[in-house]
């Protein structure tokens, strides 16, 4: 019995870990509004390494349309303006030297509804991960049941809980993928 406990506890904490990767993808999808979070794992050549933006940048957003990025070293803006100009957000990096600005323009309808397509994939994804999670601790609870840890009722009983688990994350992902795109559509 305590194996499928074990069993149960280990597959709600890769389920939450899982979440909270999810909810980290949808910071970077651009809402409208300027966020750090758009940015700042932006991988960045500098230092004969490739490194997120946030490890060589201080960024910051002074109001809702716009991202401040300052270099901690000013030889590394020209790579920073590079790198946020090859990243795939279609962002327009400003420099005069010694700061990066990137103005957020309002979104159209139409990229919005392109944004929402790409939270929804998102979405699908977070919860097919979730499933897949859910698999591989039915295989386990059905392999100690095979061994003799623990009968066919307890067997049934754990797989039930984890099927209890499962439908609260994939809830939970449904709450976050929902606000994200309220967020999305209000802009």
């Amino acid at each position: 019995m305590e194996k499928g406990k074990e069993v149960l506890d280990r597959m709600r904490e890769q389920m939450e870990a899982s979440l909270r990767h999810f909810r980290e993808s949808l910071t970077h999808l651009r809402a409208g509004r300027a966020s750090v979070g758009l940015v700042d794992h932006i991988l960045i050549e500098a230092y004969d390494d490739r490194m997120p933006l946030r490890q060589i940048a201080n960024i910051t957003t002074p109001d809702a349309t716009t991202i401040l990025i300052t270099p901690y070293d000013r030889g590394t803006i020209k790579s920073i303006e590079k790198g946020l100009s090859a990243s795939d957000l279609g962002l327009s990096p400003l420099s005069d030297g010694h700061v990066i600005r990137i103005n957020i323009p309002a979104l159209t309808e139409e990229r919005r509804k392109e944004i929402l397509k790409v939270a929804a994939k998102a979405g699908e994804e977070g919860r097919v991960a979730l499933r897949n999670l859910r698999r591989e601790g039915k295989e386990e609870l059905k392999k100690l049941q095979e061994a003799k840890e623990f009968g066919e009722d307890e067997y049934h009983y754990f797989v039930d809980e984890l099927d209890k688990i499962l439908e609260e994350y994939t809830e939970k992902a449904n709450q976050i993928l929902a606000e994200k795109e309220h967020e999305i559509m209000q802009g």
